[in-house]
């Protein structure tokens, strides 16, 4: 029993090790990027690449992820708007856990796994083959031309793609209010206009900000720190999705107990 004690704290140990100086190194790679948008100087055409990349072909499955979350949303809350006749709060209640919990944090998870995982091979094989090196002989700096550009791209188009999901989910919960509960347009327009206030989506909206800043940090530091060639570009991959879920979850979490 002493043995299997000191090797389960000898493996706590080490988890607890291998997790601080992950942190560290995000943390390290974050004052780096700060430091490099100061002066901003950034490739334009590397920024608008990957904006498309990140943001155009992410819209389909976000739109459709987005209408079905919202609709939902209203079948879950249908029993109880039957039982108790309040159609006029079946628009308030969809609206407000899509605007402020369900709508940022699905797509966010949506675009890491998309996006982030993505982001972490490219930049993994890149290490791999001492591309980076290769920038870094030609006196290129790769935090400068390859990570701030994608962190921007990954900011803007998360906050995006945030903004038009929350807009498909809402109108998604007013077509399966419709089909489900034989609620009227009009009563579901006027339950999130009466109810729902600015506050409930701008405080979806910056925690899009925050998911978008750690799914870009968390995919980009995995993917310049690949060990191990293409086992480690998996390895990578693999870590970057669980470490910006992760980060999405304690994220929403403080965010919302911030500001409850």
């Amino acid at each position: 029993m002493a043995v299997i004690g000191e090797r389960t704290l000898s493996l706590l140990g080490a988890r607890a090790i291998a997790v601080t100086r992950e942190v560290g190194g995000i943390a390290i790679m974050t004052g780096q990027v700060l430091r490099a948008l100061l002066p901003p100087r950034l490739d334009g055409r590397e920024l608008v690449r990957n904006l498309h990349r990140m943001g155009n072909r992410s819209l389909p499955i976000v739109a459709l992820t987005a209408f079905f979350a919202g609709g939902l949303m209203v079948v879950q809350s249908a029993p109880f708007v039957k039982r108790l006749g309040a159609t006029s709060l079946a628009g308030w209640a969809a609206g407000y856990a899509v605007l402020r919990e369900i709508g940022p944090i699905l797509i966010g998870l949506m675009f890491s796994g998309r996006v982030g995982a993505n982001n972490t091979a490219e930049l993994g094989t890149m290490t791999v083959t001492e591309q980076l090196d290769g920038l870094r002989a030609l006196a290129i700096d790769p935090i400068r031309y390859l990570i701030v550009p994608r962190v921007l791209a990954m900011l803007i188009m998360l906050t995006a793609l945030t903004i038009i999901g929350d807009l498909v989910a809402l109108v998604g919960a007013a077509v399966v209010a419709r089909l489900v509960l034989d609620i009227d347009w009009r009563t579901m327009y006027f339950s999130f206009a009466d109810n729902l206030t600015p506050h409930d989506f701008f405080h979806g909206v910056g925690k899009s900000v925050a998911f978008g800043a750690a799914i870009a940090l968390t995919s980009c530091y995995f993917g310049v720190t690949v060990k191990g060639g293409a086992v480690g570009v998996g390895r990578a991959v693999n870590a970057a999705v669980v470490a910006a879920a992760v980060s999405i979850m304690l994220l929403d979490f403080f965010i919302t107990y911030a500001t409850a």
